[in-house]
């Protein structure tokens, strides 16, 4: 793990997570025709867009229960979304540097959304 300085607010935390989001909408746009990168992008979609979603609910969210339950939830998909990274990669089906970014921003980012759940305030 590198060392990373911690968004400052939440509206940086959120810009972060959009652009996460955009990037990684282009990549999977790019991603080779055939069924099986476009099943793993599919995949990939879902759990990688659901990263910024549920954080907006969790920010949302009336408890501090519920909040984590969202950020739990965030972090599953950075774990998801990890996988189907790690299979374009290693089938070569992707471009190398650019799912190793993608790898590197997730870690972060779920580094970043699990100090969340131990924080007093929501970010």
């Amino acid at each position: 793990m590198t060392d990373f300085e911690p968004p400052k607010s939440r509206a940086e935390l959120r810009k972060r997570l959009y652009f996460f989001t955009l990037k990684l909408i282009e990549f999977i746009d790019l991603l080779p025709k055939d069924n099986v990168s476009q099943r793993i992008g599919d995949e990939l979609f879902s759990s990688g867009t659901s990263v910024i979603s549920n954080y907006i609910e969790g920010q949302a969210a009336i408890t501090k229960k519920a909040m984590t339950e969202f950020m739990l939830e965030a972090i599953k998909c950075t774990n998801e979304a990890k996988l189907w990274l790690a299979l374009l990669r290693d089938s070569k089906r992707a471009n190398q540097q650019k799912v190793k970014w993608f790898l590197d921003e997730l870690d972060e980012l779920s580094q970043i959304l699990a100090s969340l759940i131990n924080s007093k305030e929501k970010l």
